[in-house]
C-alpha cells in the first residue's frame, strides 16, 4: 500500500504543479493583454476628443511628440476627415460654396523646441467646447498644475494653427476604468487560482486513486498466493488497459508456476514412493544376513535411506495441501509420549516440563511428528540435558524444547529451516539427519495455524488453542 500511495501523492503533485504553472502563466499573460489594450483605448479616447475638438473648432493640426519632461502620451499618427464648421463669416471672407472640406492630417511634426525661459508662464486657454478634458495651450506655454499630473490620465497632444498663431490641443482620458478593470481581475483570479488548484489536486487524487485500485487489488491477492494455493488467480480488470494486461500476464505466469510445482510435487512424491518397496526389501535382507561389521552399517544406511524417503513422502503430501481432519489433542501428552520415545545417548537427560489442559486442534500424528523431530534434533546438539516443556500463554499453547548444546548462531536462523540444510557441526555422518527434521516441523506447525522458530537455546513453537 505504500508504494501505491507514493504513486498516487506523486502525480497528484505533478498534475497540481503543472495547472498551477499554466494558470500562472495564463494569468501573466491576460493581465498584460488587458492593461494593454486597455492603455490603448485610453489613448485613443484622449486622441478622439483632441480630433473632435479640432473638428469643432475647424482649426488644422497634427500630432507632435512633446518634450520628455513633459511625460505626455503621443497619439500615433493617422489623418482624419473633418466635417468644417458652419459658423456665420463676414461676407469678404466668405469662402465659396465648393469650397473642399477640410482635413486633418496627423502626421510627425519637428520637436516643439522649448520656449525661452520666461517670468511667468502663459496660462493655458481653455477652447470654447463643452469638454473639460480639453484645453488650448500656446506655443511655449505650460500645461495647469492638475493637467501636468499624468499618472492618472492618457494625454494626447495635437499641434494646431489659429489666427493668434500655433498653439497644441492637449485631450486627456481617465485612467481609473483601466485599473478598476484590472483590480476586478485580480480580485477574481486571487482567490479563483488556489480554489482551482484544490479541486485539480482532489480530482486527481481520486483519478488516480481509482486507477490504482485494481493494482491494489492485484497486489493483495499476489501477496497471499502461496506454494499451498498457487491455484488462485488475480483479478482481471473490465477496462482494456495497461492493468488488465498487467493481470494478464500475472495469471499466466501463475499458470506456469503452478504447473511447474505441480510437476516437482508429482516428481518427489513418486520417487519417495517408488523407493519405500525396495528400501523395505533391502533392510529386510540385511537383517536376516549373517552379522558383521560390514552389515551393520549398511543397514544404518539403509534406515537412513529409509527415513529420508519417508520424510520426502511426507514433504509432498503437506506440499499439496492435502486436507487434514481437525480433533482436540492434548499437546503436552503428545510431547510427552514422543519425547521419551526418541533414542538418545546415555549422557544426555530428558527433562520434562508439562502443563496440562494445553489442548489445540490438530492431528495427534502431526504434531507427534513434529515433537519428535524437534526432540530428536535437540538431542543430537545436548551435551547434558534436553527440555521439553508445554504451557498456555493466553490463548496460545507454548512448546519448547530447549538444549544445552551449543546453539544456533543468530545469523543461522532461518536457514536451518531451509531444506536439505545442516550446520557445519552438524555434517559428521555418524550423527544422521537429511536436514529435513526442522523444515518438516515447522510445515506442519504452519498446517496447525502456529509457528515455529529458533531462539537462544533451542526452538520454540506456538499454536493457537481450542477456542
Amino acid at each position: 500500500m505504500k508504494a501505491t500511495s507514493s504513486v498516487r501523492l506523486r502525480a497528484t503533485l505533478a498534475a497540481t504543479l503543472v495547472v498551477a504553472a499554466a494558470l500562472a502563466a495564463a494569468t501573466f499573460v491576460l493581465v498584460t493583454a488587458l492593461r494593454g489594450n486597455l492603455e490603448s483605448s485610453t489613448q485613443a479616447d484622449a486622441a478622439r476628443k483632441a480630433v473632435e475638438a479640432a473638428r469643432l473648432t475647424g482649426v488644422e493640426g497634427s500630432t507632435i511628440e512633446l518634450s520628455p519632461m513633459e511625460t505626455v502620451k503621443v497619439w500615433p499618427a493617422e489623418t482624419v476627415e473633418v466635417s468644417p464648421v458652419e459658423t456665420p463669416a463676414p461676407a469678404e471672407k466668405a469662402e465659396p460654396a465648393s469650397s473642399p472640406p477640410a482635413r486633418l492630417s496627423f502626421v510627425p511634426a519637428e520637436p516643439v523646441p522649448s520656449p525661452p525661459a520666461r517670468t511667468e508662464p502663459k496660462p493655458a486657454k481653455k477652447l470654447s467646447v463643452n469638454d473639460p478634458d480639453v484645453v488650448y495651450m500656446e506655443a511655449g506655454g505650460r500645461l495647469a498644475a492638475d493637467w501636468a499630473k499624468t499618472e492618472s490620465y492618457s494625454m494626447v497632444g495635437l499641434a494646431v494653427t489659429t489666427d493668434e498663431g500655433m498653439g497644441t490641443l492637449v485631450a486627456r482620458s481617465s485612467l481609473t476604468p483601466a485599473r478598476e478593470a484590472l483590480a476586478t481581475l485580480k480580485n477574481v483570479l486571487l482567490p479563483a487560482a488556489p480554489a482551482l488548484l484544490v479541486v485539480v489536486a482532489g480530482m486527481t487524487w481520486l483519478s488516480v486513486g481509482r486507477a490504482l485500485r485494481p493494482v491494489a487489488a492485484i497486489r493483495a491477492k499476489v501477496a497471499d498466493i502461496t506454494a499451498h494455493d498457487l491455484h488462485q488467480r488475480v483479478p482481471v480488470p473490465s477496462s482494456a488497459d495497461e492493468i488488465a494486461q498487467l493481470a494478464t500476464t500475472v495469471n499466466g505466469t501463475l499458470d506456469r508456476l503452478e504447473s511447474a510445482v505441480e510437476r516437482h510435487k508429482r516428481f518427489v512424491a513418486d520417487a519417495a514412493h517408488e523407493l519405500r518397496s525396495p528400501i523395505a526389501t533391502l533392510r529386510a535382507r540385511l537383517e536376516l544376513a549373517p552379522g558383521s561389521e560390514l552389515t551393520a552399517e549398511a543397514l544404518a544406511d539403509v534406515e537412513r535411506l529409509q527415513a529420508l524417503a519417508g520424510d520426502l513422502l511426507l514433504l509432498a503430501r503437506l506440499d499439496a495441501g492435502e486436507p487434514i481432519q481437525l480433533a482436540d489433542v492434548d499437546l503436552g501428552q503428545v510431547a510427552a509420549e514422543e519425547a521419551v520415545r526418541v533414542e538418545r545417548r546415555p549422557e544426555v537427560e530428558l527433562r520434562l516440563d508439562i502443563h496440562p489442559d494445553v489442548v489445540v486442534q490438530g492431528v495427534s500424528g502431526h504434531l507427534g511428528r513434529m515433537v519428535t523431530n524437534l526432540v530428536g534434533n535437540a538431542v543430537r546438539h545436548a551435551a547434558t540435558a534436553v527440555e521439553v516443556r508445554v504451557h498456555a500463554d493466553g490463548s496460545t499453547a507454548v512448546l519448547e524444547v530447549l538444549d544445552d548444546g551449543p546453539g544456533i548462531p543468530p545469523e543461522r536462523r532461518e536457514d536451518v529451516f531451509d531444506r536439505f540444510t545442516r550446520l557445519d557441526e552438524a555434517r559428521a555422518r555418524d550423527e544422521g539427519g537429511a536436514g529435513l527434521g526442522l523444515p518438516i516441523a515447522r510445515d506442519l506447525a504452519h498446517l496447525h495455524g502456529g509457528t515455529l522458530h529458533a531462539v537462544d537455546g533451542g526452538l520454540v513453537a506456538r499454536l493457537p488453542m481450542r477456542e
